[in-house]
């Protein structure tokens, strides 16, 4: 199988005035759900990796930008749910619109090609950086963040801290849920768990941890065993999953995907070890069709991702989490070279440039 290019034409087709549409009718979006600071974070971070932005990438970057701006306070927390009028609906917080805020700036204002746009984002990042969420998955992508300003600025206070209250943290965790067979630090898998050992691997490189990064690769890797089944992802469903558990069970979100592939992205290239290139690839294949109902969960007419994938197929739905899914894995796509089907784990596929 061959990994199509990112593209953003359904992107497009889900902005209004005020941000991305979260929700969509098929490819129509939902104006009346409005807009939510958790895309407009994703778009963010998808648009600051683009090796090559057009001029359509950057006033996407842009645009999502001005949204975080106008969500976050001068204390550094954010709102979240915004209507089709632009009309703020909530209060802000440190929930997971903060940490994923926190790792779209961080990564523009370490990435951008213009330089406003990483001004901006730094100094929104910094104001961000101060506060601390009790949530860890709202922590797990305010370190990402905070790792990205650490690649291109490695004194930069703010984010060394960040990274390690989550670094201690992570250390520190209630360990009464794990066992030798659930190594899990939490008593059930939930969403984007793969976040989890992503940050810690990021925190331990970004800090010289090197235990802490090894515990990341060791938990990452049991959570690719557990989330792969007959040579295919088959990962956690909406409902969690819990000791016990039987695979596969649905409906399955590409949010745990692209999680799954950011992890084993950042993974191969600190190990260059074939098994993370591996994981990207089957990432990468269940978006082509190379999961537990062999259906595509992409739609190559709109470029738009599918919202779940049930028993029976898809829901063919193409919301903005699921679309932004899509072409956050098919960016890490780009990077692979061709994994050799010989290799341990690996799955057989071509990834085109």
């Amino acid at each position: 199988m061959t990994a199509p290019q990112p593209a953003y034409d359904h992107i497009v087709r889900l902005t209004g005035e005020h941000g991305i549409f979260e929700h969509a009718d098929h490819t129509d979006p939902r104006r009346g759900h409005g807009h939510c600071t958790d895309d407009m974070a994703r778009l963010l971070l998808v648009t600051a990796r683009e090796q090559e932005p057009d001029s359509l990438t950057r006033d996407l970057a842009r645009f999502s930008l001005r949204f975080l701006t106008e969500a976050q306070g001068v204390d550094g927390s954010f709102r979240n749910r915004r209507s089709s009028r632009g009309r703020w609906l909530d209060r802000r917080t440190v929930e997971d619109c903060w940490g994923r805020s926190l790792w779209g700036l961080g990564t523009a204002a370490a990435r951008s090609d213009d330089a406003a746009t990483r001004q901006i984002a730094m100094i929104s990042f910094e104001r961000g950086a101060q506060l601390r969420s009790p949530w860890p998955r709202a922590m797990a992508f305010a370190a990402l963040g905070a790792a990205e300003v650490l690649q291109v600025h490695p004194g930069h206070l703010g984010a060394r801290r960040l990274l390690a209250d989550l670094a201690d943290r992570m250390d520190g965790s209630d360990r009464s849920a794990i066992t030798p067979s659930w190594p899990w630090p939490e008593p059930r898998l939930t969403y984007a768990n793969a976040a989890l050992p992503d940050a810690m691997i990021a925190a331990g490189d970004a800090l010289g941890r090197p235990a802490l990064l090894d515990d990341g690769l060791a938990l990452l890797g049991w959570l690719l065993d557990r989330e792969t089944l007959d040579g295919h992802l088959s990962v956690t469903p909406v409902g969690g999953a819990g000791p016990g558990d039987a695979a596969p069970a649905f409906d399955q979100q590409p949010i745990e995907v692209a999680a799954l592939a950011d992890a084993c992205a950042r993974a191969a290239t600190l190990t260059g070890d074939a098994r993370w290139s591996s994981g990207v690839v089957l990432a990468v294949g269940w978006f082509l069709g190379d999961n537990d109902a062999g259906a595509p969960m992409w739609d190559p007419v709109s470029q738009g991702g599918f919202d779940g994938l049930h028993q029976h197929g898809p829901n063919r739905n193409q919301g903005a989490e699921s679309t932004l899914a899509l072409l956050s894995t098919l960016q890490h796509a780009r990077h692979l070279q061709p994994v050799s089907a010989g290799a341990p784990g690996a799955a057989s596929a071509t990834v085109v440039d």
